[in-house]
């Protein structure tokens, strides 16, 4: 008997959980009447010109910009040419100067 009366309020609540709500139904609004256009009428006269734009400012100079690297090594230069090939000398005499005198020694 305990039991009954626990089980009957279960049944009780999914019961009435279960049962579909009713749905409320909101008449929609009226349609709006769309005017329709005419035919275009004549083109209208041309615009004034506009006024000349001012002048546009000076920007600011930029930056200096970052030092280069350094440039890659040259290549080794060519072999130069072969000089002429001498002549024999001539009756040319070679005199050597004569050695300066020792200077005579302090008493």
């Amino acid at each position: 008997m305990r039991y009954s009366i626990v089980v009957s309020a279960t049944m009780l609540a999914l019961t009435l959980g279960a049962c579909e709500r009713a749905t409320v139904v909101v008449p929609a609004a009226p349609a709006a009447t769309v005017a329709v256009p005419g035919p275009a009428g004549p083109a209208g006269a041309p615009g004034a010109p506009g006024a000349p734009g001012a002048p546009a400012e000076k920007g600011e100079t930029g930056a200096t910009g970052a030092t280069g690297s350094t440039g890659m090594q040259g290549s080794t230069g060519m072999q130069g040419a072969e000089g002429e090939k001498g002549r024999t000398g001539g009756n040319t005499i070679i005199v050597a100067p004569a050695p300066a005198p020792e200077p005579a020694p302090r008493r």
